[in-house]
């Protein structure tokens, strides 16, 4: 396995940087001009191998799809112009991808098998299965559908009432992208509200969704119109900037064109309650918000993390943790038994890769419980495969003394393909 020397004890963070595009918007953002009718074009897309996986799946279904860095040029088929794949669809490490094509696919005449990597073997599925097979589709897999490889063969799709389990924007996309294609009304409910980005890019392509508090309604037998589609740069991937400024000192960052989408913007809310010196400038944007955020080294304050707040954030914990350890007194994050069912159970790792580093943390059943103002110290830390974890880990090193080497650091170009570059060209 493959081992990086982190850069450690930095003394100074500064520079502005524009980090890579939005992962969520940027699968949305195929998937959507792969169902419309006409071109689409995407500018910043993130080409990296979660977002590659979706491109691939849509060249397999028959969509002609160019992609050359950042600009992705799309000729849709609309939804009765996909076509059977002859292999398995490949969606690597992408939960999204599997989870929303299983949407797609249920309404598709005709059969398809989806299968990952040994990280996407091991994620519950019946979550979104149970709501499509409720809807007419036919699908199977390991444990009664639990687990990949997956078949599905699609059909004449009912709408239905659903409440959500879970709150889970990855299952409340698959039940949409069904219900684009059911017969009827489907109406979904959710516990809290999640991100949003796929109710906002329906009407970006000319469809119409209805939201009423927690009760989404979308009917089928849309027509989607081919546009063009700038996704904003990730605040999930910013968020690690974001905290690697207010945690070290003498330090400055600013972040260009973040994603502000409103249910994504829990980790500034948390830091501003922290006492993290974070100025945003919001631009006006069409489709999603985007703006700019300013971060200087902060003296921090525990807080506790609970509730509607989680879902705005479930990305961010990781990197939250990290922040919790340099803040005066205890933060407390509850409410987050989905980080388990992420690419890796979240709740663990995080608590045992930090322990190594010497930080103070105790995993619960639904979270964690820091100890704050920590020195930490050099050893050996890996991602488990899991992009998230690496990129904190590479963030708690700036402040360590001593060495710290990350094991499996290729996992981070999952999200951010460019993130040891942009940490190099910020430390001062």
């Amino acid at each position: 396995m493959k081992t990086k020397r982190l850069p450690t004890n930095i003394q100074s963070l500064r520079g502005t940087i524009a980090v890579p595009g939005d992962k969520s918007i940027s699968h949305r953002s195929i998937m959507f001009g792969a169902l419309a009718e006409g071109v689409t074009e995407v500018t910043n897309f993130l080409p990296g191998a979660d977002c590659l996986s979706t491109i691939s799946c849509f060249k397999q279904l028959g969509v002609s799809i160019e992609q050359e860095g950042q600009l992705v040029r799309i000729e849709g088929k609309g939804f009765n112009g996909l076509t059977e794949p002859r292999e398995v669809l490949d969606v690597g490490n992408s939960g999204t991808t599997i989870r929303l094509m299983l949407g797609i696919l249920a309404g598709q005449v005709f059969s398809a098998v989806l299968a990952g990597d040994s990280s996407i073997a091991k994620r519950p599925m019946t979550r979104v299965v149970n709501p499509l097979r409720e809807m007419g589709a036919l699908i199977d897999g390991r444990k009664d559908g639990e687990y990949t490889p997956l078949s599905i063969r699609g059909g004449q799709l009912q709408g239905v009432r659903y409440q959500l389990p879970v709150a889970s924007a990855q299952v409340k996309s698959a039940i949409i992208l069904a219900g684009l294609q059911a017969e009827g009304e489907t109406i979904i409910v959710e516990p809290e509200a999640t991100r949003d980005h796929t109710e906002r890019m329906i009407q970006q392509f000319g469809g119409k969704i209805e939201k009423d508090g927690q009760t989404i309604k979308v009917s089928g037998n849309q027509l989607f119109k081919g546009t063009t589609i700038h996704v904003p740069g990730d605040i999930s991937s910013a968020a690690f900037f974001m905290v690697a400024a207010a945690i070290t000192k003498n330090s400055e960052v600013v972040l260009k064109n973040v994603g502000l989408n409103p249910t994504r913007t829990g980790i500034i809310e948390v830091m501003k309650a922290m006492g993290a010196d974070i100025t945003v400038d919001l631009h006006s944007g069409e489709g999603e918000p985007a703006g700019d955020v300013t971060v200087r080294s902060s003296q921090l304050k525990g807080t506790t993390i609970s509730g509607d707040l989680i879902p705005r954030l479930i990305d961010e914990i990781p990197v939250i943790a990290l922040l919790a350890t340099q803040a005066e007194g205890i933060t407390t994050i509850k409410d987050a038994s989905e980080l388990k069912v992420k690419e890796t159970n979240r709740i663990d790792t995080v608590a045992n890769e930090l322990k190594i580093l010497g930080a103070d943390i105790t995993p619960t059943a639904d979270g964690l419980i820091i100890s704050g103002r920590k020195s930490l110290q050099g050893g050996t830390v890996t991602s488990h495969g899991d992009h998230r974890i690496g990129m904190m880990l590479a963030i708690a090193a700036l402040i360590t003394n001593g060495d710290v080497q990350l094991e499996d650091p290729g996992a981070i170009d999952v999200s951010y393909p460019e993130f040891f570059d942009h940490l190099t060209y910020l430390i001062k």
